[in-house]
């Protein structure tokens, strides 16, 4: 019972990914996306970094990659994946999740802390939160912004998809507040069912107390 953390060449968080879930009792092990994903595998993490430069689009060819294929089967028996930053570029290229996350709205790089709305709890990576709950999260990316249809994005507000909104400390949903010009202030959502999750926040760089922030502890801990 391990979770797969896959790499692809310019992955750069797989190793704080492990250390984070190693450090909240969740056995972790890299797994390099050539070599498949392991049968035993009991859960997926797509890390954040820069696959194969950014080139053509964010997470594009890393998202073509065969590994992938064994990805989404395994998905649609029901196996948990998490999609952070360009881990969740690569998930919507891949359709695991709609929309895209695309250049910012500034165009520029945006490396902070930010504060995030937990908008629903019927998930495994919100379960223990409340609703309404505010989450500080760092950020570190130049292709942050989600863009999706208005219908699109209607059905995932009725289907309760959406998972968290950039909002001010107090959880103000503001554009002031959103980094990357992001359509509704969408910061993560799920894809067609709620094992299915991609963010852009990093909460594996909040999690070990070292750090100073460990807000992201209980998304991580959905693989538990």
């Amino acid at each position: 019972m391990t979770i797969a953390i896959i790499q692809f060449g310019g992955s750069n968080c797989d190793r704080d990914t492990r250390r984070a879930l190693s450090f909240l009792g969740i056995d972790a092990e890299l797994v390099w996306y050539k070599d498949g994903l392991p049968a035993d595998a009991s859960g997926v993490v797509l890390p954040g970094g820069f696959s194969y430069g950014d080139y053509l689009r964010a997470g594009a060819m890393a998202a073509r990659a065969p590994i992938m294929d064994e990805i989404r089967e395994r998905v649609r028996d029901g196996l948990p994946l998490l999609g952070i930053c360009n881990g969740a570029q690569i998930g919507c290229e891949a359709g695991l999740a709609p929309g895209a996350f695309t250049t910012n709205a500034t165009a520029r790089f945006r490396c902070e802390h930010v504060f995030v709305r937990v908008e629903t709890t019927d998930t495994p990576w919100t379960a223990r939160y409340d609703e309404g709950d505010v989450i500080e999260l760092p950020i570190a990316h130049a292709e942050g912004r989600f863009e999706i249809t208005d219908a699109e994005l209607e059905a995932l507000e009725s289907d309760d998809r959406i998972l968290f909104r950039y909002c001010t400390e107090s959880g103000e949903v503001t554009e002031a507040a959103n980094p990357n010009g992001s359509k509704a202030n969408v910061a993560g959502l799920l894809g067609e069912a709620a094992h299915v999750a991609v963010l852009m926040p990093h909460p594996e760089r909040a999690t070990l107390p070292d750090l100073g922030w460990t807000d992201g502890q209980d998304v991580l801990r959905g693989f538990a």
